[in-house]
């Protein structure tokens, strides 16, 4: 490999990183809120809203980690602006769109750029800091995106009431202009990276083919296409971990999973943690328009209680997770989490808001006392050497969870109301259909409870 430069601007860096995690963020959680005014914009039916989330995570999680093999041999920074342009030309062109199928199509062009994003930010600081500073650094970076979560309701709630849910696009796009010309005329050159170490291009196709496969079909259950395409992304799968068993350059050195059990249980425990909970925010949105007869901004001020408390306690979980083993810890806010989604199984048109608002906040705390652990288990799970692999590996854990938690939601959408339109008309399937999507997460966070257990001690090690 040959790099002729080392990072001249490191803060510099950090403040761009760290200003896209926040965007990125931002537009997630602010989007779930102005969905229900898209869908009414454009009669659009709840299984057609879904896709909306659901597309830019299966696009993102295809695309995570050969763009990630790809940037270390080509240049990170190079990958990390093109990303940029992508992601910020998509969302100005989601703002202008005229139907929910062409936002839908923009949104998966969001996730080309979001892909390229994320698979070199965190290399980019990690690169850009010495050892003894990279902990400081990546804490900014990990609460900016919490910052993004945290104000996505409250300030997307504001946004669509007032400018409409295309302002929610609008203010993301000027927030990546202003990345793009930093990056362009104050970082340019700054890295120049090359290797002819040879790329995995039938190992990038097969995992491409098996995410693709596996997210589809599972949003298409229990339909005998569905079946089909689920079955068939399992056998891919498969395929892919023996094609990179044998290989010198692989896209992914899978290896790592059967030699380190901390590692791998720590991954399934990410994956089935975000599965669970990602689509609880969605519902809650919906719930509380559709049910609830709130306004955007009102439902935002409600839903903000969830990452305000994982964004206060996480710093603490991971000091916490220092002291005492991250099995522990973790376990202990899968458990958590696992009670609010069962409490949420009971939720009725007329449950209180105080009710809402305190599970929400309960949820909040589940969810800062097993991420910030759950990352410190895996990155002490591995030499060095592995740094790459172990946070390339928990961001796809992290976007195959989330589109696997809106994969179901669509197949249950599709169960209860079928094409029609998510309005007060039809709030009784919605019911029905939250209530046995939170059944099934809260099955699911069980599991998640003794996959965190079962990955053993860190600290005694």
């Amino acid at each position: 490999m040959n790099q002729s430069k080392s990072y001249q601007r490191p803060g510099l860096i950090l403040l761009v990183t760290t200003v896209t995690s926040f965007m990125t963020a931002f537009m997630g959680s602010s989007l779930n809120i102005a969905l229900p005014v898209i869908g009414s914009e454009f009669s659009s039916s709840a299984k057609i809203l879904s896709w909306i989330s659901t597309v830019y995570f299966l696009i993102t999680a295809v695309l995570l980690i050969p763009v990630g093999k790809l940037s270390d041999t080509k240049g990170r920074m190079n990958f990390f602006s093109y990303g940029l342009i992508v992601f910020t030309g998509s969302t100005f062109l989601c703002g202008i769109s005229g139907s929910t199928a062409i936002i839908i199509l923009f949104r998966a062009l969001q996730g080309v750029g979001s892909s390229f994003i994320f698979a070199t930010g965190t290399a980019l600081i990690v690169t850009a800091y010495p050892a003894n500073q990279r902990g400081r650094v990546l804490g900014i970076n990990t609460a900016s995106v919490y910052t993004g979560l945290s104000s996505g309701p409250f300030l997307g709630g504001f946004i669509t009431q007032y400018l409409g849910w295309r302002g929610i696009f609008f203010t993301s796009a000027i927030i990546g202009l202003v990345i793009i010309l930093i990056v362009s005329f104050m970082l340019k050159g700054i890295e120049e990276q090359s290797t002819s170490e040879k790329y995995d291009i039938m190992g990038s196709i097969v995992y491409s083919l098996s995410i693709v496969s596996a997210m589809i079909g599972i949003s298409m259950l229990p339909g005998i296409t569905g079946i089909i395409l689920t079955i068939t992304g399992t056998i891919l799968l498969i395929v892919f971990f023996n094609i990179e068993k044998k290989i010198i350059n692989p896209l992914f050195d899978v290896r790592i999973f059967k030699s380190n059990r901390t590692f791998t249980y720590s991954n399934l425990s990410a994956l089935i943690n975000y599965c669970a909970t990602f689509a609880i925010s969605f519902l809650i949105s919906f719930y509380l328009q559709i049910v609830k007869g709130l306004k955007p901004r009102e439902a935002g001020i409600i839903l903000i209680t969830q990452p305000v408390l994982q964004a206060v306690f996480s710093p603490y979980a991971g000091k916490l997770s220092d002291r005492f083993e991250p099995q522990l810890v973790s376990s202990t806010g899968m458990a958590f989490l696992t009670i609010g989604l069962v409490i949420f199984c009971f939720l009725t048109p007329g449950t209180g808001y105080g009710l809402i608002i305190g599970n929400l906040a309960f949820l909040g705390l589940g969810f800062a006392l097993f991420s910030s652990p759950n990352v410190n288990a895996i990155m002490s799970s591995v030499d060095r050497h592995y740094y790459g692999v172990a946070s390339s590996t928990l961001a796809s854990m992290r976007v195959i969870g989330q589109t696997l938690s809106m994969g179901i939601v669509i197949m249950i959408f599709t169960f209860y109301l079928g094409e029609r339109e998510l309005s007060p008309l039809n709030s009784a399937e919605f019911m029905e259909s939250a209530r046995t999507l939170f059944i099934l997460f809260s099955i699911l966070s069980v599991a998640g409870i003794f996959a965190s257990l079962a990955r053993g001690n860190i600290h005694s090690k």
